[in-house]
């Protein structure tokens, strides 16, 4: 059993003795099964959840109780990682609204912090320790100063990859792997958890500031032609979380693939989406797109409609994406938006595989969300959120169903679409 951690309200955080830590599932808190912890990743963090009292297992009595010490902690998992089920704590009043982050369940147990949660994805591209400062800063100079007129090499160094640092943008200054190109500044969809725009009277702020212009098909060729020609399992990807839809920009992206592979065939080309456009979807995939990825809270379009609060489009129209892309022979997946208790759900369960079904999708990136639990519940207007199986459960179901569907965290390079289960990132 893992000790229940706290914050003492200044940046240190002890463990709790007298209390073994459980997990939240929904508004329910419950005991964690001891094979579901992993030692925490590096390049986890430790969040004080304040104004929320820590729940725990009294280590004498067997009966829940809350830690009156500190604060609550709770863990954010790297990439690449899937946690599998949320921190327990009660919120006090007048607790602030938590920032978009993942909140996993964290524990201690011999000098080692724990969190409940599987590696999901071998892909190593945005490994902590992966990133060297000095190396990045060398390749934002060189590039910066490669493409002195290009807006969007200027937002990618300025602002993703030096002020957010942004792993798809730093892994681009150093010229590998997937490499991000923002393209929209406009969204048709109001996410209720959008990191890049929030209303100024919400109670929480966007993570980064959204792209301010419309760029040209001549500045994203620029400097992705040399991307996909030079760098190992090269992918470059529209849609970008300091954008909004980039379906809405769809003609300027199809001049820009169109004109790419005028200058190369290596690689592949991605689009992040929320789908809204299948018309537009197809002229892509004319066009020579490669993959698409559609990202959903859930499957189930009443939950998806409520969280996006969709502009001139429907749920419909994304499973009509997905279908598209596979239709033309291209890599279909869904960014899945895991929130225990909601994700697990039995009749998120039956949703899902019925998308998959109808849409033939090739994988599911198992996406920690990045949300307070109590406000998106809140919001949502959640009081109840059915039976539930367990992330790892379903899971597990998931892949009896469908063993041919992919589970990951990172869209594939066309050398992985091919064979997936090639450990190729070394």
């Amino acid at each position: 059993m893992k000790y229940l951690l706290y914050s003492d309200g200044n940046g240190n955080i002890f463990e709790d003795t007298s209390l073994y830590v459980v997990g939240r599932s929904g508004w329910d808190a419950m005991p964690i099964p001891d094979e579901d912890w992993i030692e925490l990743p590096d390049g986890g963090n430790l969040y004080e959840l304040p104004g929320r009292r820590g729940i725990g297992i009294d280590v004498e009595t067997g009966d829940m109780r809350l830690c009156d010490k500190g604060w609550a902690v709770a863990a954010f998992i790297p990439p690449a990682h899937t946690g599998f089920y949320l921190a327990a704590y009660e919120t006090m009043e007048d607790a602030p609204t938590l920032p978009l982050f993942c909140y996993t369940a964290a524990g201690w147990e011999n000098d080692k912090f724990y969190v409940p949660a599987v590696r999901i994805e071998r892909d190593i591209r945005q490994e902590c320790s992966g990133y060297d400062q000095d190396v990045i800063n060398s390749g934002v100079e060189h590039l910066v100063q490669a493409y002195p007129h290009n807006r969007l090499v200027k937002h990618l160094a300025d602002n993703c990859a030096l002020t957010y640092h942004c792993p798809a943008a730093r892994n681009y200054f150093i010229g590998r792997w997937e490499c991000p190109v923002p393209t929209s500044p406009a969204c048709n969809a109001n996410c209720i958890g959008c990191i890049s725009f929030q209303p100024e009277d919400e109670t929480i702020v966007s993570t980064q500031d959204r792209l301010q212009f419309k760029p040209t098909a001549a500045e994203i060729v620029e400097f992705t032609v040399p991307h996909l020609e030079t760098a190992p399992y090269p992918l470059i990807s529209f849609g970008q979380g300091c954008e909004g839809e980039p379906l809405l920009m769809w003609e300027t992206i199809r001049d820009a693939i169109v004109e790419i592979r005028k200058h190369t065939q290596k690689g592949s080309i991605n689009i992040n989406t929320n789908g809204s456009k299948p018309a537009a979807v197809e002229a892509l995939m004319k066009a020579g797109l490669n993959s698409i990825r559609v990202s959903m809270n859930s499957a189930r379009a009443e939950i998806y409609t409520k969280y996006y609060l969709p502009n001139n489009y429907k749920f419909e129209d994304l499973i009509e994406s997905l279908k598209v892309v596979r239709r033309y022979g291209g890599w279909s997946s869904i960014n899945y938006f895991v929130f225990p208790g909601m994700t697990d759900s039995i009749a998120e369960l039956d949703a899902l595989c019925d998308l998959i079904r109808e849409t033939d999708l090739n994988m599911i990136q198992w996406r920690n969300f990045n949300i307070d639990p109590d406000w998106y519940l809140g919001k949502m207007n959640i009081a109840d959120t059915g039976e539930c199986i367990g992330i790892k459960q379903m899971m597990e179901a998931v892949h009896e169903e469908f063993p041919h569907v992919k589970f990951g965290y990172f869209n594939p390079p066309a050398e992985r679409m091919k064979n997936f289960d090639v450990d190729f990132a070394h």
